[in-house]
């Protein structure tokens, strides 16, 4: 792990404070961080396409609530699928949780949703050549909700989406981009 000496508990040991199936709380210095056991990653599909987005709602229990997200899974979270690759997983979980198979999946790179509190890394991946090939739903327990969502309409069906007390995953402001800063 590269550390920096000029930043403050930089070079500090990493201890481990808790560790659970899935996720592991750590602590280097002053900071406590939390990262997902067992090195998984995640992969996010941002699958748009003809003018409109696919886009997941789900119960999640730590916000006690819905919540409106883009598809995503874990890498490697399968026994026996240790070192997956996150195109391959991206396509698995884009085809179990909406229901479209894409033809084209490609690597959009690296991103940390909150780098201060958490260490986990996902991939965002592009998904084109879609084919709606079943219902979708996500695999047993998942209860998944899926959304085909015109983007000329996004902003309305996020608000609407807000107004009803569904969470609103943070990777949404990608999709609504510049016109949140009054630019086209």
């Amino acid at each position: 792990m590269n550390s920096d000496h000029s930043v403050p508990d930089g070079d500090a040991p990493e201890e481990i404070v808790w560790q659970g199936k899935f996720i592991i709380t750590k602590k280097r210095g002053r900071w406590e961080y939390v990262s997902r056991a067992r090195e998984i990653r995640a992969a996010v599909i941002a699958a748009v396409e003809d003018g409109h987005v696919l886009l997941v709602e789900q119960y999640r229990v730590p916000l006690g609530r819905n919540c409106l997200e883009l598809p995503a899974g874990l890498i490697g979270d399968d026994e026996g699928s240790k070192g997956e690759d996150a195109l391959t997983a991206a396509g698995r979980e884009l085809e179990e949780e909406t229901g479209y198979r894409a033809a084209r999946l490609e690597s959009l790179g690296t991103y940390y949703s909150s780098p201060g509190m958490v260490s986990e890394s996902f991939t965002m991946v592009r998904a084109t050549g879609l084919t709606k090939v079943g219902e979708g739903g996500g695999v047993a327990g998942e209860n998944i909700t899926v959304h085909r969502v015109p983007l000329a309409q996004l902003a309305d069906f996020i608000d609407s989406k807000r107004a009803a007390n569904v969470g609103i995953d943070v990777r949404l402001l990608m999709l609504l981009g510049m016109k949140l800063l009054g630019e086209e």
